[in-house]
């Protein structure tokens, strides 16, 4: 499924969207089927998530909160206690899903565990996730440590591979992750020619990404970081060092008050 290229980067099999949409052989139902909850669910699961879908994902108060953990949570994996889970939210493959104790998911999150046959997305015990957030595994797992804080509207894609330690505080809108385009045929559309990734995502424990920071793949952020508000991320960051800009640039070292 994976190849490495020539210069060290790894090849990924991934579908054009509109045709696994519409072009497979297979029926409407079968394609809806395999995209929200994988090929190999049954039909009793399947009328489960559309009920749940029906009558429990905009339904608000505390009956909501109340509903959708009854519903939903014998859908994932593995599901430990005190679920809190917000309206509108879009959750795909989620037997491919596994959330630990404590876990609250806010209004309107895509939770995608896209892969097929082994656990897709790991949430960690008593972390949060904010309002409209994106978190899909697509190609490879995405991993969260226990008590991690996700900011309003990030965006976690898991080309390469994502994998957060215990206490990451991730402001809003942030972008981590993602892959890249082959695009050395000029005579063809890139969005036809092939994505590759440089590898995971790593971030280290306790550290702290700021507003609007983007984080490609294949970096790795040491324990203790500071990544600055709207800095684009494209090279290792090592331990407690503090890095801003675009491209980001380490500017001090939180364990040497002298500075770099």
């Amino acid at each position: 499924m994976k190849q490495k290229t020539e210069t060290g980067n790894q090849d990924i099999n991934k579908p054009i969207l509109s045709d696994e949409l519409h072009t497979s052989s297979a029926s409407p139902l079968a394609r809806y089927r395999n995209k929200v909850l994988g090929g190999s669910a049954g039909t009793a699961r399947l009328i489960q998530y559309e009920l749940a879908s029906l009558f429990c994902v905009n339904l608000g108060g505390g009956l909501g909160y109340l509903l959708r953990r009854l519903m939903f949570s014998s859908l994932f994996e593995e599901c430990g206690r005190g679920l809190i889970l917000g309206k509108s939210l879009m959750i795909r493959k989620p037997a491919q899903i596994r959330i630990g104790s404590r876990v609250a998911i806010d209004d309107g999150t895509l939770l995608d565990g896209a892969l097929e046959n082994e656990t897709a997305i790991r949430i960690g015990d008593g972390s949060v996730i904010s309002k409209g957030c994106v978190i899909q595994a697509k190609t490879r797992p995405l991993t969260m440590g226990k008590h991690c804080d996700i900011g309003a509207h990030v965006i976690l894609s898991s080309i390469g591979g994502i994998h957060l330690a215990d206490s990451v505080l991730i402001a809003g809108n942030c972008y981590i992750g993602g892959g890249r385009y082959h695009n050395e045929d000029l005579e063809k559309a890139i969005m036809y020619q092939g994505v590759y990734s440089r590898g995971a995502v790593t971030i280290g424990e306790g550290s702290w990404i700021g507003a609007s920071a983007t984080i490609l793949d294949g970096v790795s952020i040491g324990r203790g970081c500071i990544i600055g508000a709207n800095a684009l991320v494209t090279k290792d960051i090592p331990d407690y060092a503090v890095a801003v800009g675009s491209p980001a640039k380490v500017v001090q070292q939180r364990d040497d008050r002298a500075g770099v």
